[in-house]
């Protein structure tokens, strides 16, 4: 499988550009600011579906411009797949399969693997947990389906509980049926994306260390640890636990949305103890295996 062509139109710097690629390695080369990076961001588009760089899909398109296209060819077992993406403000996107809409854009994630390395990667070491749970399913919702789909109920079930609780501030009656009807929800899914997660790490940390052994030559010890308050309670007893204390500061302070990647170095954290260099080789030794994990 490979993507033998794509077009762009009022896309980031790109006004319109086609390129074709052959099926091999393809190399992006010029001065900075001319949009190499760009194109990378348009294919990870028509991958994923989304900007590896901006959550926000309407600051995607080009300066003065109301929309963007973005369009690929990709070969896959002697097939063509066209794919299509379009982008209007204050619209929602559109997203097309051999010009058929998907009736959910989700449905899309997996069809075309795809791994990026980046130096906003070292936004995984530096910035908070939620990064580190977006990498972890970024990995596995390009290979299970029923992940990714998990995810995305307990993702809206934890938003209804919440406002739920932060409706109490304003003096609405707290009904506990409901917040058991979406405590229900967050259990089911939950157990569930916990027990994926788990399977995970452990497959990939062998992937990972033999990655980082190769590049470092065996110079330290890495460790990759997966922290879930799950570990020692199941979902329903978190969420009873810490229920008094959501009522309290108003969002659900309990759950796999609190899960945590920790990345040492030896017995330390990698982000207070390693080098830039360090830190760099780790995290291509975490996209490397990522490559191969989604791979195999």
């Amino acid at each position: 499988m490979y993507l033998s062509k794509i077009s762009l139109l009022n896309f980031k710097n790109y006004e319109e550009v086609e390129i074709l690629f052959c099926e091999r390695i393809n190399c992006f080369v010029g001065n900075n600011g001319v949009g190499k990076t760009n194109l990378l961001d348009a294919i990870h588009y028509l991958a994923l579906a989304k900007s590896y760089f901006n959550s926000i899909d309407s600051q995607n398109i080009r300066h003065e411009n109301e929309f963007s296209v973005i369009q690929g060819e990709f070969v896959k077992q002697n097939n063509t797949e066209k794919i299509y993406c379009g982008i209007q403000r204050n619209k929602r996107k559109q997203f097309k399969r051999n010009k058929k809409d998907y009736d959910k854009i989700s449905d899309h994630i997996g069809l075309f693997p795809l791994v990026m390395i980046s130096p906003a990667d070292s936004n995984l070491i530096h910035e908070g947990g939620e990064e580190r749970r977006r990498f972890i399913n970024g990995v596995i919702a390009q290979y299970d389906r029923n992940y990714l789909d998990d995810v995305i109920q307990y993702n809206r079930a934890l938003i209804s509980r919440n406002k739920l609780l932060k409706d109490l501030k304003t003096g609405m009656s707290f009904d506990r049926d409901v917040l058991s009807a979406w405590d229900e929800q967050l259990i089911v899914y939950g157990e569930k994306i916990f027990k994926v997660r788990q399977d995970f790490i452990e497959k990939l940390l062998p992937v990972f260390t033999e990655y980082y052994n190769y590049i470092s030559d065996k110079k330290e010890e890495v460790r990759l640890i997966y922290h879930s308050q799950l570990l020692d309670q199941n979902m329903r007893d978190l969420l009873d636990n810490s229920l008094r204390k959501d009522l309290i500061l108003q969002y659900t302070t309990a759950g796999i949305h609190k899960d945590e990647l920790i990345m040492n170095l030896g017995e330390f954290p990698l982000k207070k103890t390693g080098s830039q260099g360090q830190q760099k080789t780790f995290l291509v030794a975490l996209k490397l295996a990522k490559f191969d994990f989604i791979k195999k």
